[in-house]
C-alpha cells in the first residue's frame, strides 16, 4: 500500500495490530499531508509534528498493541480540549498560552485506545460562531476553499475532509459538530446528555455541548465513539422498520430552506422507504419562541475571567448580550418545556430526518472583524436546524447524501430520543449504503 493518508481509522488500526504499518510510518505520512496541504485549508493552530512521532513510538512499544482499537491513528483535537503539554487557546487571544498539566478525559481514552494526537484544530473566539475564524487562521472547506468549513469544530471538520487526519474530536453546543459535518462531508454525533465526558470550560453553554467525533465513515464513527463514551454502540443486524418522520420546515420561523437541502431530505426519505422504513411527513411543534430560547442560550457564553480588550467586538458583543439572559438560562427551565413538547413527537415517530442545514455555508474570510449582527444573521440564516437538539439534549447526526451545485456536499440530520446513538447510527449505515458519498476531498 503506497500511503496510510486519506485511509479510514479503522483501516489503519487494523493494520498497525497486524504489524502491516508502524505507528510512526502512519503518523509521518499524515504530518507530511498536512504541512503540504494545510496553507490551504487552514485546520490547524499547532501540529505536534515532534511530539507525535515520539508518541507514535510509545504506541509500538505497548505490550497490548493487538487489543487497542484505535493503534497508531492519528487524531486532531479540537482547542478547546486540553491536551497534555499544549496551550488550549480557544480560538483567543485573551486566553493563557501555558501547557496544560493533563489531558481532558476524552483526549486521555482516545490515547488509551492507541490514537496519536498530531494536532490541535482551529475554532471561533470562544467556539461561539458557526464560522471557524480568528487569530491563529481561518479554517476552509477542502471542497469549496472560497467557504467557511463551519464552526465551532470547523478545524476539526477541514482536517478530516482534506485528508490529513482519519478522526477529530470536536463538540456540540449549538451545533459545533454537525454544522462543518455538513458543511465538509463527514459524519458526526452529537450524543445524548451524558453519554461522553463533557467539561469544555468556555463554550460550555451551561451543560448543553456534547464532546464527539468527526470522521468519514459511520465504522469509524462508531469506533471513536465507543472509545469517548467507554461503552459499546452495538449494530443493528436485524433491520426491523423504524417509524420515521421527514421535517422540512426550519425550526426558526422566517428562515427558508433551500432546495438543494430539501432535495437531499426527499432522496434520503425515499432510500429509507424503500428499505423498508415507514416514512411519512410530520413536523415537530417547535414553538413560536424556539428563536428567542436559542438566542438566549446561544449568548449565554462564559467570558469569566478574560481581559475584553483582548476579546474580538464580535465576541464581546455576543457575551454582553447574553450576560442579562444568564440567570435564566443556568436555572434550564426553557429547556424543560421545549423537552416537555418535543418528547410526544418522539413516542410516535422513532427517527426524525430533517434538512442538515438551511443554506450553503458563507464565504471564507475574517468574520472575526465584522459586528455582531452581521455575524448572528449569516449564522442562524443557514444553521437553524441544529440548537433544538441542544436545548433539548438528545442526540443529533449529520450524514452526507449528496452535492450542492458547486460539487460540495449536502447532508441530511438524524435526531432521535435519548438513548438511540445506536439506532441513529443504524440509520446512517443504511443511508451511507445507498447513497454511497466519498471520503475526503483528495479523492
Amino acid at each position: 500500500m503506497s500511503s496510510w493518508a486519506g485511509r479510514s481509522a479503522a483501516e489503519i488500526a487494523a493494520a498497525v495490530r497486524e504489524k502491516r504499518a508502524t505507528p510512526r510510518e502512519v503518523v509521518a505520512e499524515h504530518l507530511a499531508r498536512i504541512e503540504r496541504s494545510d496553507g490551504r485549508i487552514g485546520a490547524f493552530r499547532k501540529v505536534r509534528a515532534r511530539a507525535a512521532l515520539a508518541e507514535a513510538d510509545e504506541v509500538a512499544a505497548r505490550a497490548e498493541l493487538t487489543g487497542l482499537p484505535l493503534a497508531g491513528v492519528p487524531v486532531a483535537v479540537k482547542d478547546n480540549l486540553a491536551v497534555r503539554g499544549e496551550s488550549c487557546r480557544n480560538g483567543s487571544a485573551a486566553t493563557a498560552d501555558t501547557p496544560a498539566a493533563e489531558d481532558h478525559v476524552t483526549v486521555a481514552r482516545l490515547r488509551a485506545a492507541g490514537a496519536v494526537v498530531v494536532g490541535l484544530t482551529n475554532v471561533p473566539e470562544l467556539c461561539v460562531f458557526g464560522t471557524t475564524e480568528g487569530p491563529y487562521g481561518i479554517a476552509r472547506n477542502p471542497w469549496d476553499p472560497s467557504r467557511t468549513a463551519g464552526g465551532s469544530s470547523g478545524g476539526s471538520a477541514a482536517a478530516v475532509a482534506a485528508g490529513l487526519v482519519p478522526l477529530a474530536l470536536g463538540n456540540d453546543g449549538m451545533g459545533s459538530l454537525r454544522i462543518p459535518a455538513a458543511n465538509c462531508g463527514l459524519v458526526t454525533l452529537k450524543p445524548g446528555h451524558a453519554v461522553v465526558p463533557a467539561g469544555i470550560g468556555h463554550g460550555d453553554w451551561f451543560g448543553m455541548a456534547e464532546n464527539g467525533p468527526l470522521a468519514t465513515t459511520v465504522e469509524d464513527l462508531r469506533l471513536m465513539l465507543g472509545v469517548l463514551a467507554d461503552a459499546e454502540f452495538v449494530r443493528r443486524e436485524e433491520r426491523s422498520p423504524l417509524r420515521i418522520a421527514v421535517a422540512l420546515r426550519s425550526p426558526l420561523a422566517g428562515v427558508p430552506v433551500s432546495r438543494p437541502y430539501t432535495n437531499a431530505v426527499r432522496q434520503a426519505a425515499g432510500a429509507l422507504a424503500r428499505s423498508g422504513h415507514r416514512v411519512r411527513r410530520a413536523e415537530p411543534p417547535y414553538p413560536l419562541s424556539l428563536g428567542v430560547t436559542a438566542l438566549q442560550h446561544w449568548t449565554a457564553v462564559d467570558a469569566e475571567g478574560l481581559d475584553p480588550a483582548r476579546l474580538a467586538r464580535r465576541t464581546r458583543v455576543h457575551a454582553a448580550v447574553g450576560r442579562r439572559f444568564t440567570r435564566a438560562v443556568r436555572g434550564g427551565a426553557a429547556r424543560d418545556r421545549l423537552r416537555a413538547r418535543l418528547t410526544p413527537f418522539f413516542t410516535e415517530h422513532d427517527v426524525l430526518l430533517t434538512p442538515a442545514l438551511a443554506r450553503r455555508s458563507p464565504q471564507a474570510g475574517p468574520w472575526h472583524e465584522r459586528g455582531w449582527l452581521r455575524n448572528v444573521l449569516a449564522n442562524s440564516a443557514y444553521s437553524p436546524f441544529t440548537p433544538p437538539w441542544n436545548l433539548t439534549g438528545w442526540p443529533a447526526m449529520s450524514v452526507p447524501v449528496g452535492t450542492l451545485p458547486s460539487g460540495a456536499p449536502c447532508a441530511v440530520q438524524l435526531v432521535g430520543r435519548p438513548g438511540t446513538e445506536s439506532l441513529l447510527l443504524g440509520v446512517a449505515e443504511e443511508l451511507a449504503e445507498t447513497l454511497p458519498w466519498r471520503r475526503t476531498a483528495g479523492g
